[in-house]
């Protein structure tokens, strides 16, 4: 069977509601990281110290799973449906192959280490 990773780049107050979303849906383990970037939006400008500046990179959450290819489309539904607000900056998903999994501690591999 197909494994793949789902990337989903998120804004960060809405981390929480992604997180519970997907135990809902029976993903058991993520990895987050805290990033910064832009997309459309091209960031925004502030004023500090009454001088302008552009902030060019905005504070995101990185949320990755890897999960069964069976499973994609239900993971993908509850981070879209979580994680949506509307408004400019709501993020991107990217669903990647995997082709390799391998759990350090056991040595399982593929499906039985995810």
């Amino acid at each position: 069977m197909t494994m793949k990773q789902i990337t989903a780049i998120i804004k960060p107050f809405k981390l929480e509601e992604v997180r519970e979303a997907l135990a809902e849906v029976g993903v058991t383990g993520l990895t987050v990281t805290e990033v910064k970037g832009f997309g459309r939006q091209k960031g925004h400008t502030e004023l500090y110290r009454g001088a302008e500046y552009v902030v060019d990179f905005l504070p995101k959450v990185k949320v990755e799973i890897v999960v069964k290819g069976a499973d994609v489309d239900r993971c993908l539904e509850a981070i879209v449906k979580a994680a949506h607000t509307g408004k400019i900056g709501d993020g991107k998903i990217f669903v990647t192959p995997v082709e390799q999994v391998i759990r350090i501690r056991t040595g399982e591999t593929d499906e039985n280490a995810v």
